[in-house]
């Protein structure tokens, strides 16, 4: 189990890892090892996620994530397929730790005294900067 917060683990079955050829510069080496990860992990059929969890995970992940629930999260930044591996899956937990925290409640405020008093004596000074640009004839 990989413990994500206290009350989120993730069981290591849900992960799915595939290696494939990284690309860019490494010459022979980078045309003949898989060391690039790409990690899936199925959001919408994992029981040990909340459905609110599940729903903030979704908005965040935006395009990794595909229409089906599985988010797909790729790691070619090492030379090193076990370090793409450490990586991706600090990249998972990252996400749904964020996605953990429920976002904060927002309370409407009245806007303070001076707040008002300043915005009225700023529309006041452009209003007279306007008028005086007027002609003698008042137009």
């Amino acid at each position: 189990m990989i413990r994500v917060t206290p009350r989120i683990s993730l069981d290591e079955s849900e992960l799915q890892e595939e290696f494939v050829r990284a690309s860019g510069p490494g010459g022979q080496h980078v045309n003949k090892t898989e060391t690039a990860v790409q990690l899936r992990f199925d959001v919408a059929a994992s029981p040990n996620i909340p459905d609110d969890v599940k729903a903030r995970l979704a908005r965040l992940a935006g395009s990794r994530m595909t229409a089906a629930g599985v988010l797909i999260l790729s790691g070619d930044s090492y030379r090193s397929q076990m370090r793409n591996r450490e990586d991706v899956r600090e990249r998972l937990i990252d996400l749904i730790r964020d996605a953990s925290v429920p976002p904060k409640v927002r309370r409407k405020t009245k806007p303070t005294y001076g707040s008002q008093q300043r915005r009225l004596e700023g529309k006041a000074k452009r209003s007279e900067v306007k008028q005086g640009r007027r002609g003698p004839t008042g137009d």
